[in-house]
């Protein structure tokens, strides 16, 4: 059974990352909202399929190429 109750946190995303995002969920059909659940659930899922842990270094911001 799905766990009905959501927890709702504030989220700070650089302008560069949400728009990123925001486009993947007008092509997904999704809000923005509902992509990063997506993403957060299937990264998630991959964590607990293959096994590997998070990074050492949680707390240094992804060197991500937006551009």
């Amino acid at each position: 059974m799905a766990d009905t109750k959501k927890k709702q946190i504030p989220l700070r995303l650089s302008a560069k990352l949400y728009d990123a995002i925001a486009a993947w969920a007008e092509d997904d059909f999704r809000s923005v909202n509902g992509q990063i659940e997506y993403l957060l659930t299937e990264c998630v899922r991959q964590r607990k399929k293959n096994g590997k842990y998070a990074p050492e270094h949680l707390d240094e911001p992804p060197e991500l190429d937006l551009s």
